[in-house]
């Protein structure tokens, strides 16, 4: 392969995205923050009965709501990538029905890959006792899975591609690559970590938490999502598309690199 795949430059690149694209993602983030929260508020003060329902219509809202925000973040990172080629309007960022039902056809299924094994765990714990050694396949699956089709989402939104093609482009562009998508997996945590565990500390060191600490907690978590998720979402984007030049063995002279 001609093309391999770097950790490194794909890092400089998505940071490189980022510094140049700072303010709309930052908007961005602050508008989806502020949707997020008002879905809140219709199930806080709304549906407010407690029935199979009412919940139900609940997490419908939640994935809708999810699915959209997700996809339209992601369709806005490749847009800014790639606007060195044509100009955008507001409407070229918003996904389709289409890629919404896709986006949550994926969670479901993922929703019953996690039901079953929570399921085997039950039966083997109350069987088995559960072993460690059942306990360490289960979280090596899980990782490996969550690894292997961490990029679905991304052909969802760039492709128009079906739930089922979606995962099998996404196991196609890691096949090779497996440690080197863990490494930027790593990265990201250790993004997160940066940013949250001083919060935590200086929130410990005052004695506040959620509870007797409310407005302080959540502000701090307000701050965390918007400085962590455009640039953890700009990371997957261009892993994203270096993987799939990688893959198809072809100069990456997309804008991002330049």
């Amino acid at each position: 392969m001609y093309h391999p795949f770097s950790v490194a430059e794909t890092i400089k690149t998505a940071w490189n995205v980022l510094k140049r694209n700072f303010i709309p993602l930052i908007v961005y983030s602050v508008i989806s923050l502020f949707i997020y929260e008002f879905v809140d508020f219709l199930k806080a003060f709304i549906l407010i009965d407690d029935d199979i329902v009412s919940r139900l219509l609940i997490i419908l809202m939640q994935m809708v709501v999810q699915a959209y925000i997700g996809l339209s973040f992601y369709k806005l990172i490749l847009t800014l990538m790639d606007r060195e080629y044509y100009e955008f309007e507001f409407k070229d960022i918003l996904p389709s029905f289409k890629m919404a039902f896709n986006f949550i056809v994926i969670g479901l299924l993922l929703g019953i890959l996690f039901a079953f094994l929570f399921f085997f765990y039950v039966v083997a714990e109350k069987y088995l006792g559960y072993p460690r050694i059942f306990e360490a396949i289960e979280l090596i699956f899980i990782l490996y899975i969550g690894l292997r089709c961490i990029f679905c989402i991304c052909f969802i939104v760039d492709d128009d591609s079906y739930p089922w093609e979606s995962l099998k482009q996404s196991f196609e562009i890691t096949k090779d690559n497996f440690f080197k998508t863990l490494s930027i997996f790593v990265i990201i945590i250790a993004i997160l970590a940066s940013v949250l565990i001083p919060v935590i500390a200086i929130m410990h060191f005052f004695g506040l938490d959620e509870d007797n600490g409310g407005f302080i907690f959540r502000l701090a978590f307000y701050c965390w999502f918007i400085l962590t998720f455009p640039f953890i979402q700009v990371i997957i984007m261009v892993t994203y598309r270096k993987l799939v030049y990688s893959h198809l063995d072809v100069d990456d002279d997309i804008a991002e690199t330049n």
